[in-house]
């Protein structure tokens, strides 16, 4: 090399050292470095840092090495004010020759012998490549590690936080343990010890998987919910029994005019075929409210909440039923009223078609009419007594425009 070569070359040398060593000093103080540094490792976590940890003392060394061997060039080129031939080829063979001796650890075990590992030398753009290749290994497990923390922490945070709420919750209303909760709890120790310490070993396909911590939050979120609804029915407690004693109330009164309609359709029609109306549901509820004082007395809040719903939702079954029932009745009498009504209109017609006075008609009119107005009411023979005078009519008359309704 010539002088005016080994001076480029030293400028272009220093100012790479010191990009590298301002990588290497931003890589030493990364966040992630110092998480990693840190914490208690276990299992991927630490087998990957542990590699990590070893390339990155290497790089350390070869940085070492590469920076003397810069020095004592620098510092040969800075002694010798006019260069002659002899300091250029040591300048030459220092800088663009085997001049950096790797550390042992670099050294391949073929190239060993039974004294120890031979020296091995690279060349100072060697050892940069060699340095690039462990600082983008150290730095792309700090950054999984980092990326892994980062997506892991957060929600696992929220989850702790969000079970410390639930379980202040679940104290302040009965002041007894929480299966559920207690399980979650235990589930989420387990989760923080992993996310802490091994944060890798949850990573899949290159993302960290929250499937476990998703899935302790959604139900942590569903007790919280139950929880918040017993608290609010231990605040709005009166409110809330009255709302059932209501319900209660109305089932019994659909249970009074069930049996009063069931007891009409038994006088008023002729084999109805009706089912004996379920009665006395109302007494139960009225039971198993009363039993609700004793919890609340109790303070067993949680399992209140519980039977109140049980009994909401049996007040509702009793409800639909004693509707129901009514309905089955009721139809039963509107049948009738309906055939009345239609064997009347169809008489107007007759006498709208001058067939008032015709015997057959009056005959089948007064046999409907006996059926229908007789108790107990054949409702049967009643529609079929019906069908026959609307066809007498339209036998006997001419065509009218129209049916009445």
């Amino acid at each position: 090399m010539s002088r005016e070569g080994v001076d480029h070359a030293l400028r272009g040398l220093h100012e790479e050292r010191e990009r590298i060593a301002s990588s290497l000093l931003d890589l030493d103080g990364h966040h992630g470095i110092r998480l990693l540094k840190g914490a208690r490792l276990t299992g991927e976590t630490w087998r990957r840092w542990q590699a990590a940890q070893a390339r990155l003392a290497v790089l350390w060394r070869i940085f070492d090495a590469y920076q003397r061997v810069l020095d004592a060039a620098s510092e040969l080129r800075e002694r010798a004010s006019r260069l002659d031939a002899a300091t250029l080829v040591e300048l030459t063979g220092m800088l663009s020759g085997l001049s950096v001796e790797m550390p042992d650890g670099e050294i391949p075990l073929e190239a060993r012998t039974l004294l120890g590992p031979s020296e091995r030398r690279v060349t100072l753009d060697e050892a940069v490549a060699l340095m690039s290749e462990a600082y983008a290994f150290v730095a792309g497990e700090v950054a999984a590690a980092d990326a892994a923390w980062s997506a892991l922490l957060v929600p696992l945070e929220e989850a702790e936080e969000g079970w410390r709420e639930t379980a202040r919750l679940a104290h302040s209303l009965d002041g007894t343990r929480h299966p559920e909760l207690d399980r979650l709890g235990r589930e989420l120790t387990a989760l923080g010890r992993l996310v802490r310490t091994d944060p890798l070993s949850l990573v899949k396909n290159g993302k960290a998987d929250t499937t476990r911590l998703d899935r302790v939050r959604s139900t942590l979120s569903s007790l919280r919910g139950e929880l918040s609804g017993v608290a609010r029915l231990r605040d709005g407690y009166a409110e809330q029994m009255e709302q059932v004693t209501a319900a209660i109330d109305e089932v019994e009164a659909l249970e009074r005019r069930v049996l009063a309609t069931y007891t009409i359709v038994l006088e008023k029609i002729e084999s109805p075929m009706l089912p004996e109306p379920g009665l006395g549901l109302a007494a139960g509820l009225r039971d198993r409210f009363g039993a609700l004082e004793r919890l609340r007395e109790a303070g067993r809040w949680v399992e209140m909440a519980g039977r109140v719903a049980e009994l909401e939702r049996a007040a509702e079954d009793a409800r639909e039923r004693a509707w129901s029932d009514l309905r089955l009745g009721a139809g039963l009498l509107d049948r009738r009223n309906e055939l009345r009504g239609r064997l009347e209109a169809y008489r107007a017609k007759a006498a709208r078609l001058g067939l008032a006075e015709d015997d057959k008609l009056t005959l089948l009119y007064g046999q409907a009419r006996d059926l229908l107005w007789t108790a107990p009411c054949d409702l049967r023979g009643s529609t079929v007594a019906v069908a026959e005078y609307q066809r007498a009519i339209r036998e006997c008359g001419p065509e009218e425009t129209g049916t009445p309704p």
